[in-house]
């Protein structure tokens, strides 16, 4: 629910801020769609760009958390031994070491 909360309200705002921007320059009856004059009222036409802001502003933020993540989180990679595991992890019983190549007695990162 937070990350939902982290990627709503800020695209929220900013889309906000986006159409405001946008429809201080353009006035919405002399916008054209295809070639075609849109044959909408102008609060259609503020509705539909503050959505189509506040998507791009959303998809934005929601890029931005998902790049945020540790590349352990995203590799799998465990710093712990099998033993050091916590319950319920599911490579504690396997016995298989994330970090280390058994071959040439090196550490590996991100490796299963």
């Amino acid at each position: 629910m937070h990350r939902a909360i982290f990627v709503l309200w800020p695209s929220f705002v900013i889309g906000g801020m986006a159409e405001g921007v946008f429809f201080t320059l353009f006035d919405p009856m002399e916008l054209h769609l295809f070639g075609e004059p849109v044959e909408l009222g102008r609060t259609a036409i503020y509705s539909i760009g503050f959505f189509a802001f506040w998507a791009v502003a959303a998809a934005s933020s929601a890029m931005t958390c998902f790049l945020q993540k540790p590349a352990a989180d995203i590799n799998n990679f465990c710093p712990l031994k099998p033993p050091e595991r916590p319950p319920g992890c599911p490579l504690r019983d396997s016995g298989e070491s994330c970090c280390e190549d058994p071959q040439q007695g090196i550490q590996v990162f991100g490796r299963r």
